[in-house]
């Protein structure tokens, strides 16, 4: 007769987690700061790549409102070189 095996697991606060995933993002390695927090360093490799996708998603819409505020800023500069050059002329 074979025995099952309950397997539990451990629920870990938002708390728990982002200081873990900045311990690793301040460089020291994942096998490391999962050791001392003694924690799977699988489930904290998921985390550093859950908070790095969620990162990148955040700093390419930054990048694009950035780029849209350029293209603002050379219009509006472009316009005032032709009135510049409008007005020199009319003098």
């Amino acid at each position: 007769m074979e025995k099952k095996i309950k397997r539990s697991h451990r629920k870990y606060d938002l708390q728990f987690k982002s200081e873990a995933v900045n311990q690793v993002q301040s460089g020291r390695s994942v096998p490391s700061v999962a050791k001392a927090l003694g924690m799977s360093d699988v489930v904290l490799y998921q985390w550093v790549k859950a908070t790095s996708s969620t990162s990148k998603e955040v700093g390419s819409k930054e990048t694009d409102d950035l780029r849209k505020q350029v293209k603002q800023l050379e219009t509006e500069r472009d316009i005032l070189k032709k009135a510049l050059a409008i007005f020199s002329r009319a003098n």
